[in-house]
C-alpha cells in the first residue's frame, strides 16, 4: 500500500510528503527442509511399484493424498489469518500504526509546486549569490528561549521560534527570533486584521512553530520538484519551515533587500497557518499580495509557467501583469476598527 503525498506549492509549499513512518514491506517466515527430498542426481532410478490389483487404497496412499490438498489449504488459511489480523475490520484488535499508513497524506503548503518536475528556466526563482548558508541539519529542532506579550486582538495564536539542530545561524539564533517576533507583532502583519492575535511562548505546545531549517531538510519536507529553493507550512507537524538558503540569500525579485524578503517569508508561511492560499498579481505595478509566491518572482507569467502542471488551488493567469515585491498582508497599516 503506497501513501500519496499532497503538497501545495511554496514548499513556500509541498509531503511531502512527509515525516514519513517506516512501513514494513514483508515478514520473515520460519524455514524448513522439504519433506520428500530429491535423490542425488547420480542415484539409480527405480520404477514405481504397481499397486496390488483388487485392493483398496492403502493407509500410506491416503496420507499422501491428504497431504496434497491439506498443505495448500493450511497455507491459504494462514494467509487469511494474517490479513485479517492487520485489517482494520479484523477481530484481532487495533492494527499496528507501523502496518497501517495514514488514511490521508500529510498536508504541506508553501511555494514550491510538488508533483511533476519541469525543465523551466525562471531567472527570478534562482537563489541569488551571497553568503554561506546551512546545507544539512539533524532533522530535529530546539526552541530558542524567549517570550512576547500578546499582540493584536481576536483569537490568540501561540508560537515558538526554533532552529534545527546542527544548523549555525549566521547572525545568531536570537537574531532570528527577534526578526520573527518583530515581523509577527508588526501592525502591518496578520494582527492588523483585528481578528488575529499572536504571542510567543517557549514552553508547552504552541499553535505553530517558526523553524529555521537547513537547505536539504527544507527540500525533504517541502518538496523540490521544480528545482528552486522554497519554504513551507507543514500542518501535520504544526511547523513553518524557513529555508536557511533563502534566509541567507533572499530572492531575486527583492533585488538585494534581504530584510524585506525575510519579513515576506515569515508572513507568507504564517499566512498559510491562517488558511490563506496563493494569489496572483492583481494589477500591473501594484504591490504584490503577501500570498503571491514571491520567492519565485512577481510576474504572473513566470508563476503560471512554474505551476501549470502542479495545481495550487488558484489558477495563475498568463496576463503579463507584474507586481512590486511586498512583505506585508496590510502594507498600509491595520484594518480600521468599525464603529
Amino acid at each position: 500500500m503506497t501513501r500519496p503525498a499532497r503538497r501545495t506549492a511554496d514548499g513556500e509549499d509541498a509531503l511531502a510528503d512527509s515525516p514519513p513512518d517506516a512501513v514494513p514491506t514483508g515478514r520473515s517466515r520460519p524455514g524448513g527442509g522439504l519433506e520428500d527430498p530429491l535423490p542425488p542426481r547420480d542415484a539409480p532410478r527405480r520404477r514405481p511399484e504397481p499397486a496390488p490389483r483388487g485392493r483398496g487404497p492403502t493407509v500410506s496412499s491416503v496420507l499422501r493424498s491428504w497431504r496434497v490438498w491439506a498443505i495448500p489449504a493450511l497455507v491459504v488459511l494462514t494467509v487469511l489469518a494474517v490479513v485479517d489480523a492487520v485489517s482494520p475490520d479484523g477481530d484481532a484488535g487495533s492494527p499496528s500504526p507501523l502496518l497501517t499508513p495514514p488514511a490521508t497524506p500529510p498536508p504541506v503548503v508553501g511555494e514550491a509546486p510538488p508533483g511533476v518536475g519541469r525543465n523551466v528556466d525562471i531567472p527570478s526563482a534562482e537563489l541569488p549569490a551571497g553568503g554561506t548558508f546551512p546545507v544539512t541539519g539533524a532533522g530535529t529542532w530546539h526552541v530558542v528561549p524567549g517570550t512576547t506579550a500578546q499582540a493584536g486582538t481576536g483569537r490568540v495564536w501561540t508560537y515558538t521560534v526554533e532552529v534545527e539542530d546542527g544548523v549555525t545561524v549566521p547572525e545568531g539564533e536570537q537574531a532570528f527570533a527577534t526578526a520573527v517576533d518583530a515581523t509577527l507583532t508588526d501592525p502591518r502583519s496578520w494582527v492588523g486584521s483585528g481578528q488575529i492575535a499572536v504571542r510567543r511562548i517557549d514552553s508547552g505546545v504552541p499553535d505553530f512553530r517558526v523553524s529555521l531549517s537547513a537547505q536539504m531538510t527544507s527540500r525533504g519536507q517541502c518538496g523540490y520538484a521544480i528545482g528552486y529553493e522554497a519554504s513551507c507550512w507543514r500542518s501535520d507537524l504544526g511547523r513553518v519551515l524557513i529555508n536557511g538558503a533563502r534566509w541567507v540569500r533572499g530572492a531575486g525579485a527583492f533585488d538585494g533587500q534581504l530584510g524585506l524578503y525575510r519579513q515576506y517569508a515569515i508572513n507568507h508561511e504564517v499566512g498559510h497557518v491562517f488558511n490563506n492560499g496563493h494569489v496572483p498579481c492583481p494589477e500591473n505595478g501594484a504591490l504584490a499580495p503577501v500570498m503571491m509566491q514571491q520567492s519565485f518572482g512577481t510576474a504572473n507569467d513566470y508563476l503560471a509557467q512554474l505551476t501549470e502542471e502542479n495545481p495550487q488551488g488558484t489558477q495563475i493567469p498568463r496576463d503579463g501583469k507584474t507586481c512590486a515585491p511586498n512583505a506585508w498582508p496590510y502594507p498600509q497599516g491595520p484594518v480600521p476598527v468599525p464603529g
